[in-house]
């Protein structure tokens, strides 16, 4: 597979290895989004790389023992009576080498899972960091795990024995729409935009898909074959970290529906409203699911957040994948598509496309010379809805429609109009006014902005 992008954290990771210091790099992200293949790019085959698993802490220590001793082409190492991770590191890492190969880059990988099977590991690490790597100047420690909530708590958190400790750290994102155009050069305009709603930023997922395939087989392909790559994918996502998977199944599906509000989440997968919180900020935690806010210019109050599933794959899967299983097998991935996807491809595609505008708005402002601090979401209320709002620290606000449909930009313009009067505005704020539309049309209202699909991915 080829590696694409991700020069500026290959540039980091490889600033720190040539660093005199010793370097401490936690690096984390949701699953698929290329963090072990960074690690492994970056390494190289030197150093050692060892992926913790869930299983018993003495045997992952075993384990450890044997890929030391494979590095270190020291076969005796693997039989060393060690009991705790203590022992096991600092007999691997006091043996590397440095006058023949330099600094040793010590990669543990899947770090929530040697840290659940092993609670003192953190700590652990913190004293040999505290004593004797980090005066070395001869130690790149990196630690990678999936989970954000354990990440961001019990490694970058102020309660955890590692807080501060840190050189630098990486959080790995999915890659933005003009990266994600790079998998398919060559398509139209109009099908990557259809590729990234689909499949988002996730490598893995974007090298599955065959550009020389139209959207549709694409598809029937990827999802309604039962054989292929993302036909379970979300499946498997979720029994790597969660257990009772019949519970997160129904909120997703919900989620999947539109349904934003964790009373009506609840409701609609017939979970106890006292429960909701715990399996919402549990997706959350995995990267999946994100809170989302109504945008004014002030600090919104805890109770109009909506919850949004963010996972392109996932949203497309638990809408139309999971509920229809059954008629999948039934009818083949051809009939499948055509029965139960095609007819509502275009609604689903709109929703696509309103999350794609919001993240272009920082592409216009730096196009358009903006250096003010801005925020950028969406506002609701029970009067009005916006697509885009870009609240910026110059006194200005930007609020704009989004349509993929075939529409009349005179009639969204007067539309936006009356949404602008109900938008309240609360910083008194000039207003500017955007509409996104997915190709160029006749006509252009007064005072506002049209951007097209081409113009999101000027570069």
């Amino acid at each position: 597979m080829k590696f694409h992008g991700r020069k500026s954290e290959l540039g980091l990771l490889r600033a720190e290895r040539d660093s005199p210091r010793s370097g401490f790099v936690p690096i984390y992200g949701r699953r698929r989004v290329g963090k072990s293949e960074l690690i492994v790019r970056f390494m190289e085959g030197e150093g050692i790389y060892f992926v913790g698993k869930r299983a018993p802490g003495a045997a992952q220590i075993r384990e450890f023992l044997e890929v030391g001793s494979r590095a270190l082409a020291e076969p005796l190492l693997a039989t060393a009576r060690v009991s705790t991770w203590k022992e096991a590191l600092s007999l691997v890492v006091g043996r590397w080498p440095y006058q023949q190969r330099g600094r040793l880059v010590l990669a543990l990988d899947e770090f929530q899972w040697m840290a659940q099977a092993s609670p003192e590991l953190p700590s652990v690490l913190q004293e040999l960091w505290d004593r004797e790597w980090s005066k070395s100047g001869q130690v790149l420690l990196i630690l990678c795990g999936s989970y954000l909530g354990f990440m961001e708590k019990e490694v970058l958190g102020r309660q955890s024995p590692l807080f501060g400790r840190r050189t630098a750290q990486i959080h790995l994102r999915p890659f933005n729409h003009l990266e994600a155009a790079e998998f398919h050069a060559g398509s139209s305009i109009n099908d990557l935009a259809c590729i990234y709603g689909i499949c988002g930023g996730v490598p893995m997922y974007l090298e599955a898909w065959d550009h020389a395939r139209s959207v549709h087989q694409n598809i029937a392909r990827l999802f309604l074959d039962e054989t292929s790559i993302l036909a379970r994918e979300p499946d498997f996502l979720l029994r790597e970290e969660l257990r009772d998977l019949t519970s997160y199944h129904a909120v997703l599906m919900e989620m999947a529906r539109g349904v934003a509000a964790s009373t009506e989440i609840a409701k609609g997968a017939g979970i106890d409203p006292r429960a909701i919180n715990y399996h919402l900020s549990t997706l959350c935690d995995l990267g999946y699911v994100a809170r989302h806010y109504p945008v004014t210019g002030k600090r919104p109050s805890a109770r109009v957040v909506r919850y949004h599933l963010d996972d392109p794959v996932l949203r497309f899967w638990f809408r139309f994948v999971f509920p229809n299983q059954s008629l999948i097998r039934a009818l083949g991935p051809a009939r499948s598509f055509a029965e139960l996807i095609r007819p509502q491809l275009d609604s689903w595609l709109g929703d696509c496309f309103e999350r794609l505008c919001r993240e272009c708005l920082p592409g216009i402002y730096a196009r358009d010379g903006v250096t003010a601090a801005f925020e950028i979401g969406q506002y609701w209320d029970a009067r009005v809805q916006l697509d885009v709002v870009g609240v910026r620290q110059d006194g200005w606000t930007d609020v704009g429609e989004c349509k993929w449909g075939t529409v009349s930009p005179a009639k969204i313009a007067a539309e936006l109009e009356e949404k602008i009067a109900r938008f309240p505005n609360p910083r008194n704020a000039t207003i500017g006014r955007h509409l996104f539309l997915k190709s160029a049309v006749r006509g252009h209202p007064p005072n506002v902005r049209i951007h097209t699909l081409a113009d999101l991915y000027l570069r």
